[in-house]
C-alpha cells in the first residue's frame, strides 16, 4: 500500500507547522504547536498500517487482517496529545493571570548565557576568542538577576 501524495503532504505542512509554532514565545502559539504536531504525528502513524479485515481470530484470515498496532498507538498519542494541551492552556491561564500576557520570558542563565556569547566566551567563563575581557563579575550577575525579575530594583 502506497500513501497518497495529498495524504503525505498534509502530514509534512501539519509538522512543519507544529515545529514553527513551538519555537515561538507566546504558550498559545506553543499550545497550537504541540496540537498541530500531535495530530502529524497521529496521521503518520495511520500509513504504516495496511488495510484489512478486523483483528479477531475467527472473522478472518491471518494474511487478511489489519495490523492492530497503529491503531493503539494513535489511541495511546491522543491520549497523550490531551494531557499535554491541558497543561499548556493551565500554563498560559496562569501566565496571562499573573502577567497579563503569556510571552516567556528570558531567566537569570538565559541572560549570562547570552552576555557570553556576546563577550565570546564558554559557559564556565573561559574565553574562546582573542578577546582579552575579565570574566563576568559577582555585580554584572546581580544586575542581570535584577533586569530579569520586573517590578525588583537592586
Amino acid at each position: 500500500m502506497t500513501p497518497n501524495l495529498t495524504y503525505v503532504l498534509v502530514i509534512g505542512v501539519l509538522v512543519a507547522a507544529g515545529v514553527t509554532l513551538l519555537l515561538e514565545r507566546s504558550l498559545t502559539r506553543v499550545l497550537m504547536g504541540v496540537v498541530l504536531l500531535g495530530n502529524g504525528a497521529n496521521l503518520l502513524l495511520l500509513t504504516g498500517g495496511r488495510a484489512g479485515g478486523a483483528p479477531i481470530v475467527g472473522t478472518t484470515s491471518q494474511e487478511e487482517m489489519s495490523d492492530p498496532l497503529p491503531q493503539a498507538m494513535i489511541l495511546t498519542a491522543i491520549v497523550i496529545t490531551l494531557g499535554m494541551t491541558a497543561f499548556l492552556l493551565a500554563l498560559a491561564y496562569r501566565s496571562w493571570h499573573l502577567n497579563g500576557h503569556d510571552e516567556v520570558q528570558d531567566d537569570v542563565e538565559d541572560r549570562r548565557i547570552m552576555t557570553l556569547a556576546e563577550r565570546d566566551e564558554g559557559p564556565d567563563g573561559e574565553d574562546t576568542g582573542d578577546d582579552d575581557d575579565d570574566d563576568m563579575t559577582a555585580e554584572d550577575e546581580r544586575r542581570l538577576a535584577a533586569s530579569a525579575t520586573p517590578g525588583r530594583s537592586g
